[in-house]
């Protein structure tokens, strides 16, 4: 790890509202999501785990997918945030605001120095 990719555990945690996030921007198909992803920070998130989570996303009614005939190349699935996806991604930012507050308290310098003292 070079210090700018996040961790493997906390992406797979995060990538179903990573996605839906950048799908709230706009339609996109697989591999326009990824150079978005990375773009953000994400690093490099491979296929084999972004497709399955695309497809769980799909079968749950987070997202919609249509295929687009290729421009000189073969057609590609384009991904959409659903209604239910836009509801859903409400929900999990106020709770994701929570988490992260959650975390950063837990984290904190001063947080450190509490549990050295603890037994």
């Amino acid at each position: 790890m070079t210090g700018t990719e996040p961790m493997t555990g906390w992406l797979r945690g995060v990538l179903p509202l990573a996605l839906a996030g950048v799908l709230a921007e706009g339609d996109r198909h697989g591999y326009a999501l990824v150079r978005e992803l990375a773009a953000r920070g994400f690093g490099t998130v491979r296929g084999g785990a972004l497709y399955p989570v695309l497809g769980r996303l799909e079968a749950d009614g987070t997202v919609e997918a249509r295929w687009e005939p290729g421009e000189g190349g073969p057609g590609r699935k384009v991904y959409r945030l659903t209604d239910t996806g836009r509801a859903r991604l409400r929900q999990e930012t106020a709770g994701w605001g929570r988490f992260s507050d959650a975390m950063a308290r837990l984290l904190s310098p001063g947080a450190e120095e509490t549990r050295k003292g603890d037994p």
